[in-house]
């Protein structure tokens, strides 16, 4: 595929929810839209039921992020370009950057992609949304606000023939200080449940933005993914709000006010 772009259409790849907002967390949506801007609508073989599909975004993640961002005064940052043509939550040398293959469907507009075209498409969209959120963390850390970062993702009910039984699944590497007392709330319900570390993992490769943005720069950090039946209607996205915004305040704040005290 060629770098002949005609982009006079083009929104913006990448947006910020209340960037000021005071709030702990620091939300985060890496596949927030199934909108393939031109000449990608066209060139990747998609289908319209593809596209409308999980494997082209995560259905009902923006719209838990967004109640979550409303209800917790918290900035997010989400991008508005399919997955499909790249994906933000894998480093920018990995081979499925820009997949060629969504779980069984072939992307065959990916294929063979020369150096120009993928570096046309990380500079649209992957580098614009690790810089928007590299910005709003910069921005609260002068102001002296400190942040817990949690990235918001729906996944599948069924991934290549094997179901999954897990509601809800939290996902974290080394730092558990929002995973764990997070997993005690939702477990404590007893209507859930509750995967910890599925059905992904970091070791599967799907950590690089939670990673990049809270790991590496020591922040609190989680990685939520939510099973894309519980999420269909905005009154399932707000119930999904509801029950994870008081579990994610609580842990934030007992977190970060004990990092405060830590170095007082």
């Amino acid at each position: 595929m060629g770098s002949n772009h005609q982009n006079g259409g083009m929104s913006r790849a990448v947006e910020v929810v209340n960037a000021e907002g005071a709030g702990e967390l620091v939300l985060l949506c890496d596949h927030a839209s199934n909108h393939f801007p031109p000449p990608y609508d066209q060139c990747l073989g998609v289908s319209d039921e593809e596209k409308s599909a999980h494997i082209s975004w995560d259905p009902g993640a923006l719209g838990v992020a967004m109640a979550l961002s409303e209800a917790l005064d918290a900035p997010l940052i989400y991008t508005t370009v399919s997955r499909l043509v790249i994906d933000c939550n894998r480093e920018e040398t990995r081979e499925d950057l820009t997949p060629c293959l969504s779980e069984l469907t072939e992307i065959s507009g990916n294929r063979n992609l020369s150096d120009e075209e993928r570096t046309f498409r990380i500079n649209l969209v992957h580098r614009p949304f690790h810089d928007a959120i590299d910005k709003v963390l910069a921005l609260r850390a002068d102001k002296g606000r400190p942040s817990a970062v949690v990235s918001i993702h729906t996944y599948t009910p069924v991934y290549k023939g094997k179901s999954r039984p897990w509601e809800i699944g939290l996902i974290s590497e080394n730092d558990r200080r929002l995973a764990d007392p997070v997993l005690t709330g939702l477990n404590a319900r007893g209507d859930l449940t509750v995967g910890d570390n599925e059905p992904y993992a970091p070791s599967d490769g799907v950590y690089y933005t939670v990673r990049r943005h809270g790991e590496d720069k020591l922040l609190p950090c989680l990685m939520i993914e939510i099973r894309n039946d519980e999420v269909r209607t905005p009154n399932e996205e707000l119930h999904w709000a509801d029950i994870l915004g008081p579990l994610l305040k609580s842990a934030a704040k007992t977190v970060l006010r004990k990092e405060v005290a830590d170095h007082a």
